[in-house]
């Protein structure tokens, strides 16, 4: 299928779709035409990308489940190097929830201050 196609299917802009190609993530044939031609196994590849993309991952951390589905593993996360990005990934997760959480403590301690003075 063409990229057209392709974006359409995904859901994805064409220039995503040659974005991911640069970065080696996606690679099409070229027809006798010279555009690109992309095969059915494309469409979950780019599902894969935009789905760790929405959860916060980087595009380069989307490398080892784009290279998991090309093994022909039925999911792109069931890889040794798949499983360590999702680990990376939730200890980032949880490091910036305890950020957040030290924050929304100090911030309600500001607030309860002020309403305190105001009682007396």
């Amino acid at each position: 299928m063409r990229i057209g196609e392709l974006a359409e299917r995904t859901g994805v802009s064409t220039r995503s779709l040659r974005y991911y190609e640069q970065h080696g993530l996606l690679s099409a044939a070229r027809g006798s035409n010279g555009y690109r031609e992309y095969a059915e196994d494309d469409i979950k590849l780019v599902s894969e990308i935009r789905t760790l993309l929405s959860y916060g991952f980087t595009l380069e951390d989307t490398r080892p489940f784009v290279d998991c589905l090309r093994a022909g593993h039925a999911s792109g996360g069931s890889c040794h190097e798949s499983v360590e990005v999702y680990r990376r990934k939730l200890a980032e997760i949880d490091a910036e929830i305890g950020v957040l959480l030290a924050r929304r403590a100090e911030v309600a301690a500001q607030l309860a201050a002020p309403c305190m003075r105001r009682r007396k």
